[in-house]
């Protein structure tokens, strides 16, 4: 992991200062999970801080969705932490971006009524890759939506079947849709 960070933030202190922005933005997240039920998105809210360069850029997004059960008794969290380098794809106003990195996915199950000692929380570590589009209407605001799988699986078959074209790319076990704004510094 901190070697994925170190060589994030050399790709991005390599580009000119005048090309780079540091920002803080929020977003929403619709993650399809992967389940054999036919349920729709579950949406997130989170935030995102952003450095980004010309053609680099390394993102640290985090989003929080939590949901009460009563019939359960239960409140369930889910607060998936994703790290991604940005590779930018042309540096116009308009830039289309190949995304990827590691993430943690953390849900906690607490009780609504009883005892704290039958909460449970569990972390589960994946990889990420997508492909986005940011655009910066002006200086100080980018505007991004992007499509992210997630719990990428290498060199075996995973939950949505065979990896794609004859295992070439990998197979992934969720996916999910972000749209979000940055205020860029």
């Amino acid at each position: 992991m901190s070697a994925l960070l170190a060589t994030a933030g050399l790709v991005v202190s390599a580009v000119p200062a005048t090309a780079q922005g540091f920002g803080i933005g929020a977003r929403v997240a619709w993650v399809h999970p992967d389940t054999d039920v036919d349920v729709d998105a579950i949406r997130y809210f989170g935030g995102q801080i952003r450095l980004i360069g010309r053609r680099a850029g390394l993102e640290v997004a985090m989003d929080r969705h939590t949901e009460s059960f009563e019939a359960l008794n239960q409140k369930v969290s889910e607060t998936p932490l994703q790290v991604s380098l940005l590779l930018r794809m042309s540096g116009g106003k308009v830039a289309p971006y190949l995304l990827g990195g590691p993430g943690w996915y953390r849900r906690k199950v607490e009780a609504l009524n009883g005892p704290a000692d039958l909460d449970v929380s569990t972390t589960e570590f994946g990889w990420h890759a997508g492909i986005g589009l940011e655009m910066l209407p002006s200086k100080h605001l980018g505007i991004h939506g992007d499509y992210r799988y997630t719990f990428l699986d290498f060199g075996k078959k995973g939950d949505n079947g065979p990896p794609i074209i004859g295992g070439l790319l990998p197979g992934h076990r969720g996916s999910m849709w972000t749209l979000g704004a940055t205020v860029y510094f």
